[in-house]
């Protein structure tokens, strides 16, 4: 069941204010109306949560606590869209969590819209939608959000780096250079990151071939028929486990061939034994890095 009611830790958890802070804005300025259940514990509407979002920012942008207190919330939203920071990465967070937790596309497309008039692609991805997903992954696991809410966020990210990826693609001019087939090994489910790599590899005008998540080896070779001198990138993030990691990398080797292989993400840089035709990236700038050089 997705939540609706929130306790004082889960604000804690979504604000960053501290639950003690909450108490005393509440005793001192009644900023928030909790219900109390019977045994006299607080509960919050989605309502109370997203007011207290709007003023964590504000407070954070260095408005009095004393006045924005006195503010309904028409006027709190008032001040933000004047605020001179509102654009800011911090204020893209946390609208962008408070579309997560009312399921709201519409708030996410419009806060994405303005953020891509002011700021890259490239700088809306690191700076927001990165810590946005850790952010949401933390929630999920303390059980402060429901499943639900992190996949919601998680398919948004995933359309847009597709939507920006088309967009790209047709941006930068044709030239010959080695294509790149991007997959996720078997039970490999975390897409986002190759989805961004797709990204990059596209803007730096190199054709790809994105084949997704959970990819048996064994398909590959039919891939490689087909595209004999293409490069192979994949991600790492909790396949294949450590202990096959060289294994993987042989039965690659025996099923693809002398095709390159890239591996991206920090399982990857476990292998040891580095091949010519292997290369490993630990983080998303490296792998930029080394496009810049290429491209």
């Amino acid at each position: 069941m997705v939540k609706t009611e929130f306790s004082i830790k889960d604000l804690e958890n979504l604000s960053d204010v501290k639950a003690h802070t909450i108490r005393i804005w509440e005793k001192r300025y009644n900023l928030l109306e909790p219900k109390r259940t019977d045994t006299n514990i607080r509960r919050y509407d989605i309502e109370s949560l997203k007011k207290l979002l709007n003023i964590s920012y504000l407070y954070k942008a260095g408005h009095k606590i004393s006045k924005l207190a006195e503010m309904n919330s028409l006027q709190i939203e008032s001040l933000i869209k004047k605020d001179s920071e509102a654009q800011t990465a911090t204020y893209a967070l946390e609208t962008f969590k408070s579309a997560m937790l009312t399921f709201n596309s519409t708030q996410f497309d419009n806060i994405l819209e303005d953020l891509l008039k002011k700021k890259s692609f490239r700088e809306i991805y690191s700076r927001v939608f990165v810590p946005l997903l850790s952010n949401a992954g933390v929630l999920w696991q303390t059980g402060t959000v429901d499943a639900c809410h992190e996949h919601f966020i998680s398919e948004r990210i995933k359309q847009t780096l597709i939507l920006q990826s088309a967009k790209s693609k047709k941006e930068v001019a044709e030239k010959e250079s080695p294509e790149f087939v991007l997959y996720l090994p078997s039970d490999e489910l975390h897409e986002i990151s190759l989805l961004y790599a797709n990204y990059e590899l596209i803007s730096n005008g190199f054709p790809t071939l994105y084949l997704g998540a959970n990819v048996p080896l064994e398909s590959l070779k039919y891939v490689r028929k087909q595209k004999p001198l293409a490069i192979f990138v994949s991600y790492f993030t909790v396949q294949p486990e450590s202990d096959n990691l060289k294994s993987y990398i042989e039965n690659f080797k025996e099923i693809v061939g002398k095709n390159e292989l890239w591996i991206l993400g920090k399982r990857g840089c476990h292998y040891k034994n580095i091949e010519k035709s292997v290369k490993l990236f630990e983080d998303i700038d490296t792998f930029k890095n080394h496009l810049g050089k290429i491209s």
